[in-house]
């Protein structure tokens, strides 16, 4: 019986010492593995394994990089040396100079309006360089010693030829060249080329409401006075003028330059007739046109052959070239109008076409190729109409 009993106890002490050193065991490992946490600015990178990194305290990581996987906390006020703002988004410290990511700088972006796209329009007035579009100030006192009436004269009318009367009758258009000496006052360039003779048919059609056909047959005319303008006065430019910053803070508009060197062939159609009543030959200008190369809308001159720009019924015309002098340099006082000036033929030409002998209406480059041939039948033309009048006569 005590054997049994002291078997019973010593079980019994046996479990509880197992429970007691389980417990303490357990107490034990608690202990060891619970770690306190890091001081703040104890880790300077601000990595933490896979746990997530406190808060560093201000100034204390310069990088602002966080640990691992974790994000990177946003910094605090003032942490930026270069004044960045710390409340928007940055790719790291990649803008140096303050930029706040995809937030635009202070600064206007350059070749943009430094007002919110308006941009004030100011139309600048040509230097006076555009004998088709500038006007000449007239002046405040008489210019030459002697008072010239020419302002106040008009031509002359046509002499009336029945058409029982003109026997004799041939259209010829012929060619006038201002680079030949002879014919050097159609470019006669006074008062900045107001005198050209281009410049005189042109603005005849916008001042003196002379109207400009497109063709020889003057079947349509240019009713709009706009459209002849922007074809043939240059048209209008606009330039952007930018500050030191390049940003724009006006744009001009300037007018552009025709370029009127490069008209300096005239083409006259004209009308020879024999009038038996009054026994001479006649010669009747119907229409004139400036002769031109190609010219592009932003004044680059193409090369190549020239044609006729408009056509301006001479009729017509007469009013404006009688008020007009051509220029004599060897006497200013025997200058005379432009209208007596074509009349009466004081001027070379060459001819291009003739209604002799050309049943298909062809100029005379159509089937004369030679450039020097070419200019030899048109003397032979010339030789026919003089032969012709020479042969009316008996001596």
């Amino acid at each position: 019986m005590q054997k049994t009993l002291s078997k019973i106890v010593l079980v019994g002490l046996s479990v509880c010492l197992v429970f007691t050193t389980s417990d303490v065991y357990s107490q034990a490992k608690k202990k060891t593995t619970a770690k306190k946490p890091a001081a703040a600015g104890s880790n300077p990178f601000g990595g933490g394994g896979n746990n997530p990194a406190p808060a560093p305290a201000a100034g204390s990581n310069p990088f602002g990089g966080g640990g691992g996987n974790n994000p990177a906390p946003a910094p605090a006020a003032g942490s930026n040396p270069f004044g960045g703002s710390s409340s928007t988004k940055t790719s790291g410290s990649a803008n140096p100079f303050g930029g706040g990511g995809n937030q635009a700088g202070t600064q206007p972006p350059a070749n943009k309006p430094a007002s919110g796209g308006k941009v004030p329009l100011v139309v600048v007035p040509s230097a006076n360089s555009n004998p088709l579009s500038d006007s000449i100030k007239p002046s405040l006192r008489n210019e030459s010693a002697i008072i010239s009436n020419i302002k106040d004269r008009n031509p002359l009318p046509y002499d009336d030829i029945r058409e029982d009367d003109a026997i004799y009758r041939q259209k010829i258009w012929q060619v006038i060249d201002a680079r030949e000496r002879i014919n050097e006052p159609f470019t006669y360039n006074e008062d900045n080329g107001s005198q050209l003779f281009f410049s005189i048919i042109y603005k005849a059609v916008i001042e003196d409401s002379v109207l400009a056909f497109e063709d020889d047959k003057f079947r349509k005319g240019y009713t709009d006075i706009n459209k002849f303008k922007a074809k043939f006065s240059g048209g209008l430019d606009t330039l952007d003028v930018q500050d030191l910053d390049g940003n724009i803070i006006e744009r001009q508009v300037r007018t552009k330059e025709f370029p009127v060197d490069s008209v300096y062939e005239f083409m006259v159609m004209k009308e020879i007739i024999f009038d038996k009543e009054a026994s001479r030959l006649v010669h009747r200008i119907i229409g004139i046109a400036p002769m031109g190369p190609t010219i592009l809308p932003s004044g680059k001159v193409i090369p190549g052959p020239h044609f006729p720009y408009f056509w301006i019924y001479y009729p017509d015309l007469r009013k404006t070239l009688a008020k007009k002098q051509v220029y004599n340099g060897k006497n200013m006082g025997a200058r005379m109008t432009w209208e007596d000036y074509l009349e009466n033929q004081h001027f070379s030409y060459y001819i291009v076409k003739t209604s002799m002998d050309n049943p298909k209406d062809q100029w005379l480059k159509e089937y004369v190729k030679d450039p020097l041939f070419k200019l030899l039948e048109g003397d032979k033309v010339k030789d026919k109409i003089f032969n012709y009048e020479q042969g009316l006569w008996a001596y």
